[in-house]
């Protein structure tokens, strides 16, 4: 049975984290907004895309792609650091207690790049992309968003905005990076004046456990 100092780091922990899917892009100033009518960066190809990350660490991951989106660069929070999120722009930031449950996590402000996590399409495929580089594929299967009852609270509530059902944030926090292999894209939803008023989440699922299930629903529907 676990002890009651390691319950409580357990949960000191968890509050960090909690923490984090709080303040993503709260207050922050975007260094480049596109203006209207200009034009963003033509998408590299995938391959010259995966040699540009590769640093020949095994096991990091360097960058994220998603076919006809974007192309981006992921970096690590600091040690100790759960609450930050890079201000470079083409790129997000692997949430460090997401992969201490053996999911990745992306974070990016919805100021930059962001913005970017609606554009995707269920059924898209996403690629991470490793320093080895070791190439891991996903498909984009749900979509997430929430209001945050108390925005400016680490203990607020969620409320769904398909369905209405209101949530904890721990309970929510564990809804989208714990479980099967998943890569979570967070960003906040921007609404009535407020950088942090809700949280979208796109969560992808690897691209063979889609096809599996998908084959099985096949089967069940011939048969």
């Amino acid at each position: 049975m676990a002890s009651i100092k390691s319950i409580q780091h357990t949960k000191i922990n968890l509050s960090i984290a909690i923490l984090s899917v709080i303040l993503t892009s709260l207050f922050f100033n975007p260094l480049h907004v596109y203006a209207e009518g200009e034009s963003q960066p033509l998408l590299p190809d995938f391959n010259s895309f995966v040699l540009s990350v590769q640093d020949g660490q095994a096991g990091a991951l360097r960058g994220v792609y998603a076919v006809d989106a974007f192309a981006l660069t992921v970096v690590q929070q600091p040690f100790g650091n759960a609450v930050y999120v890079s201000s470079a722009e083409n790129t997000v930031t692997q949430f460090g207690m997401a992969a201490e449950v053996g999911n990745v996590g992306l974070l990016a402000h919805n100021s930059l790049t962001g913005a970017s996590f609606s554009d995707l399409l269920p059924g898209q495929e996403v690629r991470l992309v490793y320093g080895d580089g070791r190439v891991e594929k996903f498909v984009v299967e749900q979509f997430l968003r929430y209001q945050a009852v108390d925005p400016y609270s680490p203990y607020s509530e969620f409320r769904n905005l398909d369905d209405g059902t209101v949530i904890t944030a721990d309970n929510l926090f564990r809804l989208v990076y714990f479980g099967d292999r998943r890569v979570t894209f967070q960003t906040c939803i921007e609404a009535e004046g407020n950088p942090s008023w809700g949280r979208l989440f796109v969560i992808a699922r690897p691209l063979q456990v889609v096809v599996s299930k998908n084959l099985s629903k096949l089967n069940d529907r011939i048969q």
